[in-house]
Formats: structure tokens, C-alpha cells, sequence
């Protein structure tokens, strides 16, 4: 401790005259009233030093991206690593693909006692669904099974049949609440798409998505997980609410800023949302290089960027999952065909899907749009099976002349979620351990459903509601 310090000095601690004041505070130019101590400094010292970690925070990044256009650091704003065991105060090294960086992340979200956890929620690591022999076995549902998975992804009228016209099903749905259970992954999906605009940072979309989950529960009493919060926001340590990716316009470019929230270490696991997991939202400048797993944090989003959020949901046991990118503000004409392109491709794949249908064709339909639209096909991650597990067979290759094994069946539900980039198709992981980038540092975007093949053809589990927001031009044609 310094001796020179002003006779007129108080201790922040207990007020008393102060004789030494804090080297750390002198070396990092920090007012004197809160560094100046009596001899009390000893037991202060565990609170008082952080305020040197605020501080540094506050220092990090000057002249990059990272300390301009982000939220003010607060106590447990800190960068992730190794998949959230590892936080620090200061950016990683990394041989960045674009011009996109890393945020602080913010500290955990309370959830309530009254839900449940999955097996992974305590240490991250799932227990039954390594093991099981789903992983290899494509499950057909039981009658049981499907309804449940049926009101954990949207909407559920009991012996109403399939003619309900979707104005007679909102009607119900606000009139008989007991009769049609929430659409809880895809309200959650909306609730977030709502708040998507310049100004906004993707740590703000989590906390509205984290909130929105616990207000379904509560007024619902669904017992839940969004948005890789429980399901891939604690698995295998993704500790946010949800999943998300960016694009947003640099220097005539388009970069991808991955939304998702970052992973907390071990002792600040969330019970959440991944981005989703995000999903999870996780977000970048020059080049737009997220294709999945990005993580939220404090980077405010930008007239042209697009985001992806990620949502997964369970209910009553089994899993619900899908995600959609969006438009922040103005987005300039590649943009909007990139992930125009990338709806397309999606609608193409699920347009297919019946009994009988190779899982492998379905990375064909994607890869021959994509490729005639000038993109390129992700060909690491894929979709998957789910109902009571997260992941599990088949797996769901979105590109061409893949190995997938197996003929589609009544029952049988799994994911189809293409992530399609506007230049080459390989992919770079960043030192969180989670976001996933393009090797080129080139815009990338997905959209996601889960689907229940059905007798006739397919049902989209997690499809759009009448209430869900227009987003997409497209659309209103």
C-alpha cells in the first residue's frame, strides 16, 4: 500500500482516516475515495478486487470492436473458454477467420426450484443419452410419445381432428388453455424475434427469452427448457438461454456475429435456454462467419445484421427444437438471399418426407438448391433424431452423396436444419469451444424444424402460429 495518501481520505471500508491507499487502484488510475483504506485494507481485500477486474474489463479491446459498441462490463462480464470450464478477463488469442470477435459475457440466471433438470444440468455432461441404444435404433413414437412431443413443440387440440382451421385453433387456444396446451419452443422463438433490433445486444435477447420461459412455467406450470438453456444451454456446459448468429454489413461485406450467449464455467452453469446452446445467440464485422453455437454477450446488434436464434424446449420429458435467422433493420440484397436460400432449403427437405424416403435424399434436395443458388452446404453438423433424448439416430446430413443409413417411417421424429454459407463450407471452432465459424469468414444461416413423419407424408411440429411475427418478406407475397 502507498502512505501517500491525502490527510483529508476516508477508509472505504469504515470511513476512519486513511494512511495507505491501494498500489493496484494507483496503477490503473481509479478514483481515490474508493482505493484509500486505515488499516482495514487486509479484510476488504476480498470485495475490493474487483473492482480492478471492472476496470480492466473497461480497458480490454481498446480501438477493436470488442470495447466499442458493447454494454457497460459489470461484475462476471468475462470472455469463455473450453466450452464455459474457463472464463478470463481478457480476449483470447485466436487466428480469427473474419473480422467478427468475442464479447464479455454476463454473469448467471436464476431459475426456479420448481423445474426440473436434466441429467447434464449439475456437471454438463449427459448420463443416459450416450449410452443409449437410440443412438443407434431410429425410435418409432408411441401414440403417447407424439402427443406429448406434440404439445412440447406447438399446439394441441385433443379430438378436434385435422381439420381445425388455424383460426379455430388460436380461438381455442386463448379461449380453452387446458384444452391446447402452449406452443412453448415456438412462443419462446417469437417472443425473442420480437426484440430483434439495432441497439439491442444478444445478452438482452437471452434475458427475454429466460424470462419468457419462466413466465410459461409459471403461468402454466409446464415444467421446461429453452433454447439450449436447460436442454443446450447446460449441455455439455452451454450455459445460456438460447442460440444465436449474426451477419451485419462492414466495409461492403457481410459478417456473421454469433448471437448465443458465452458459456459460464462450471460453478455458474444456468439452467436456461443455445443457443442455443445457442443457441444462443452469439454474433461479427467484415465477414459473417458464424454457422452455429455462438454464444449471447454484450455486442449490441446493427442496422443489416442477421441473427439466428436457437430455441429447444422440454416438456412432460421430450424435446422440442427449431430456430430461424432474422433481419436486423435494412440488410442489404446478399443477405437477403443467402437466407431466403436457406428457408427454401428447408421447406424443399421437409417437402419430402413421408414413409419410405431415404434419410440420405434429403441432403441432396438441400445441397441441389443451395449449390444452384451460388452457396455451399455445412457438412459437419446435421440434424438429428430427438424426442426423450436430445440427440439421438438418425443423423440428418444436409449435403450430397452422404452415408446416411435408413428408409423414413411413420413415428419416427427428427430435426432438418441446414446451415448453408455464402462461400466455402468449412468451418473453424473459436477458443470458446462452442462457436462455430466459416473457414472463410463468409456469411452463414440456418432455419430448423422438428418434424413427426406421419402415415401419409409429415407433420411440422414446431410450425409457425398465427401470432408468430412476420419477419421474412417472403412471406407476405
Amino acid at each position: 500500500m502507498s502512505a501517500a495518501v491525502e490527510s483529508m481520505s476516508s477508509c472505504a471500508r469504515c470511513g476512519k482516516p486513511a494512511n495507505l491507499q491501494c498500489p493496484k487502484c494507483m496503477e490503473l488510475k481509479l478514483p481515490r475515495e474508493g482505493a484509500a483504506f486505515c488499516d482495514c485494507f487486509k479484510a476488504s481485500w476480498s470485495s475490493h478486487k474487483s473492482v480492478h477486474q471492472k476496470a480492466k474489463l473497461s480497458l480490454l479491446g481498446t480501438g477493436n470492436p470488442a470495447e466499442q459498441n458493447s454494454a457497460s462490463p459489470n461484475e462476471g462480464w468475462l470472455y469463455c473458454l473450453k466450452k464455459g470450464q474457463t472464463r478470463t478477463p481478457k480476449m483470447p488469442y485466436f487466428d480469427w477467420t473474419g473480422t467478427l470477435r468475442p464479447y464479455p459475457i454476463s454473469s448467471k440466471r436464476m431459475v426456479p426450484d420448481h423445474i426440473d433438470l436434466p441429467d447434464w444440468a449439475i456437471d454438463g455432461i449427459p448420463k443416459i443419452e450416450p449410452n443409449s441404444d437410440l443412438q443407434h435404433v431410429v425410435e418409432i413414437k408411441t401414440p403417447e410419445q407424439i402427443e406429448r412431443m406434440t404439445e412440447t413443440c406447438r399446439c394441441h387440440i385433443k379430438d378436434c381432428g385435422d381439420a381445425i382451421s388455424a383460426c379455430n385453433t388460436w380461438w381455442l387456444y386463448h379461449k380453452h388453455p387446458c384444452v391446447c396446451p402452449l406452443v412453448i419452443a415456438r412462443e419462446v422463438l417469437d417472443a425473442a424475434a420480437r426484440v430483434i433490433r439495432p441497439g439491442v445486444t444478444t445478452d438482452e435477447i437471452d434475458r427475454v427469452v429466460h424470462e419468457a420461459t419462466i413466465t410459461a412455467v409459471w403461468q402454466r406450470r409446464y415444467i421446461l427448457m429453452v433454447s439450449d438453456y436447460i436442454d443446450a444451454l447446460i449441455y455439455k456446459f452451454y450455459n445460456k438461454s438460447l442460440v444465436l448468429f449474426c451477419l451485419f454489413p462492414y466495409e461492403g461485406y457481410l459478417c456473421l456475429f454469433c448471437l448465443c450467449w458465452a458459456l459460464t464455467s462450471i460453478e455458474d452453469i444456468h439452467l436456461h435456454s443455445i443457443i442455443t446452446f445457442s443457441q444462443s445467440l452469439a454474433a461479427r464485422r467484415s465477414v459473417n462467419e458464424v454457422i452455429c453455437h455462438g454464444i449471447p454477450d454484450a455486442r449490441k446488434l446493427e442496422d443489416g445484421d442477421i441473427v439466428n436464434v436457437d430455441v429447444t424446449v422440454n416438456y412432460k420429458g421430450v424435446h422440442g427444437d427449431l430456430n430461424e435467422t432474422y433481419f436486423v433493420g435494412e440488410v442489404d440484397e446478399a443477405s437477403r438471399r443467402l437466407v431466403q436460400c436457406t428457408y427454401e432449403c428447408l421447406e424443399k427437405a421437409i417437402s419430402i418426407v413421408k414413409p419410405g424416403v431415404r434419410f440420405r435424399e434429403i441432403g441432396e434436395v438441400i445441397n441441389r438448391h443451395a449449390t444452384m443458388s451460388g452457396f455451399s452446404v455445412v457438412k459437419s453438423y446435421c440434424g438429428h433424431g430427438i424426442g426423450e433424448l436430445f440427440h439421438c439416430a438418425p443423423n440428418i446430413p444436409h449435403y450430397a452423396r452422404n452415408k446416411a443409413v435408413g428408409v423414413m417411417k411413420a413415428g419416427q421424429t427428427f430435426t432438418i436444419e441446414p446451415m448453408i454459407n455464402s462461400g466455402v463450407w468449412r468451418d473453424r471452432m473459436w477458443p470458446d469451444g462452442w462457436t462455430v465459424v466459416t473457414a472463410d469468414g463468409k456469411r452463414s444461416a440456418q432455419f430448423e424444424h422438428t418434424l413427426l413423419v406421419t402415415e401419409t407424408g409429415v407433420e411440422v411440429l414446431t410450425a409457425r402460429l398465427p401470432s408468430s411475427p412476420n419477419m421474412f418478406p417472403w412471406l407476405k407475397a
